[in-house]
């Protein structure tokens, strides 16, 4: 079957059909799957649910994997891949306040880390009946859209990422010793370019960038609430409905993330996940 690569949105995505994904890839098949995510940040590859060991020799055609932060998440098939259960197992466990689930708020992966990790991929185990959608949106579009204003404003800052930040609405998991050794403060540039297209994206994690560097806490909090209104336009966002066995691989350097959390208590919502090594942003 012929690989055909189908946008998704206007703002983002692009759906692969015709790619068996237990079978090896092609070289031809690689550089265009390659050039459609540059160009669109994120694939959804349709496929059948895989083990870790196949989940993990997929991936590493698009790069090469790290080790996940939470120990106990990672598989022992595969240790580069790590387990995502999110369900609410009990009718307690799912708050009234869904902003107080922590996969509620915008992020991107990693980014607490110097290196942050420069994709996702990511596979849908077990998706319940309703609710569970992973949200994207283009922070490339957002600054390409940016007023001239506040581009000039942003382009030379800096913000420190931390593993948790005040700003965020839900608190981070609690680590371990060695995890919380990895986890120390990091900075990067609020702006940052793409290593492989050269194109501009807004750097923001909403729920680990905690503050702007050289600003006092009013102006630093009043900025960065901006950039959060501004990059999360619904104009910039692309939603995608689970199917079992569908692999997302998506474009951290350029994109930011959320969870549609509202999903039925007591119905199984696990994913296994794969991040691919990056560079320093700049």
């Amino acid at each position: 079957m012929a690989l055909t690569i189908n946008p998704l949105s206007d703002a983002l995505g692009a759906e692969v059909v015709g790619l068996d994904t237990r079978s090896e890839i092609s070289k031809a098949d690689l550089e265009q799957l390659n050039h459609a995510f540059l160009e669109h940040h994120l694939l959804c590859i349709r496929s059948v649910p895989l083990s870790a060991p196949e989940f993990a020799r997929v991936t590493r055609n698009f790069g090469e994997p790290q080790l996940q932060l939470l120990r106990d998440q990672r598989t022992g098939e595969a240790p580069e891949v790590s387990i995502l259960e999110s369900t609410y197992k009990t009718p307690e466990a799912k708050p009234d306040d869904l902003t107080m689930v922590r996969l509620s708020g915008w992020h991107t992966d990693d980014s607490y880390f110097e290196v942050p990790a420069k994709a996702t991929a990511l596979q849908g185990l077990a998706i319940p009946s309703s609710g569970g959608q992973t949200r994207f949106s283009n922070t490339r579009r957002a600054y390409d859209e940016l007023p001239d204003a506040m581009r000039e404003k942003i382009d030379r800052r800096q913000a420190i990422h931390a593993y948790d930040t005040r700003r965020a609405t839900a608190r981070a998991r609690a680590l371990n010793d060695e995890e919380l050794n990895e986890t120390k403060e990091v900075v990067h540039p609020l702006v940052r370019t793409h290593e492989d297209s050269g194109k501009r994206a807004i750097y923001f994690n909403p729920n680990r960038t905690d503050r702007v560097v050289d600003m006092d806490p009013a102006e630093s909090d009043g900025l960065l609430d901006a950039l959060h209104e501004w990059i999360t336009k619904r104009d910039y966002q692309y939603h995608h409905e689970w199917t079992v066995g569908d692999i997302l691989l998506w474009d951290n350097r350029c994109l930011v993330h959320s969870v549609n959390v509202d999903f039925p208590v007591g119905e199984e919502r696990r994913h296994q996940r794969i991040l691919l090594k990056g560079t320093r942003p700049v």
